[in-house]
């Protein structure tokens, strides 16, 4: 009988510490330290929320640049099903929705014949990276210029001006959040 009644001390005990107690003080930590980034690192715009910092959205509209495609499922940057699309790179399947990519991005702007950048045609290991690389921005400058009537000079500044650089100076790989960078060119 002794040591039923320590299994359900024990019980109790560890289960308001590490199901109450440890949340409740972690998640006050978070509001008080980063709040930001605890609430979803939240994109507002005139008192709505549109969208995160770290959650990628769809963009097709040639007057937008397009981040990386999305291997979510039912639907893409579905933030409910994070996933990558688990197929080699000798797949069949991978090789034919790249090619289809490819076609996709040489038709939207058919004067550009630079090499389309790897991040445009294959989705990340997620399925919801927000970012692709300043060589994928730079190689849909011209296409959005062409949409919006601007200068390709202006639109390359906002692309050089959004570029995050690596984190801590050495981590990672320079970056541009493409939500980011499409309400910078709605701004305009």
């Amino acid at each position: 009988m002794s040591h039923l009644r320590a299994a359900l001390v024990s019980l109790v005990v560890l289960t308001v510490v590490t199901g109450i107690v440890y949340p409740v003080v972690v998640t006050a930590i978070a509001q008080i330290v980063f709040p930001r980034q605890a609430n979803g690192s939240l994109i507002v715009k005139d008192g709505k929320v549109i969208g995160s910092a770290l959650i990628g959205q769809p963009f097709d509209d040639p007057k937008y640049f397009w981040g990386r495609p999305s291997a979510t499922s039912p639907f893409g940057y579905n933030a409910a099903s994070s996933s990558g699309s688990n197929l080699s790179p000798t797949n069949p399947a991978l090789v034919k929705s790249v090619q289809e990519r490819v076609d996709a991005l040489r038709a939207a702007d058919p004067g550009n014949t630079a090499p389309v950048p790897v991040d445009l045609v294959t989705a990340s290991g997620s399925g919801l990276d927000p970012h692709i690389s300043p060589a994928a921005a730079l190689y849909q400058v011209n296409r959005v210029a062409k949409a919006r009537k601007l200068q390709p000079d202006a639109v390359r500044t906002l692309v050089e001006r959004h570029t995050e650089g690596r984190q801590l100076g050495f981590l990672g790989e320079p970056r541009v959040n493409v939500l980011a960078l499409n309400l910078a060119l709605d701004g305009r």
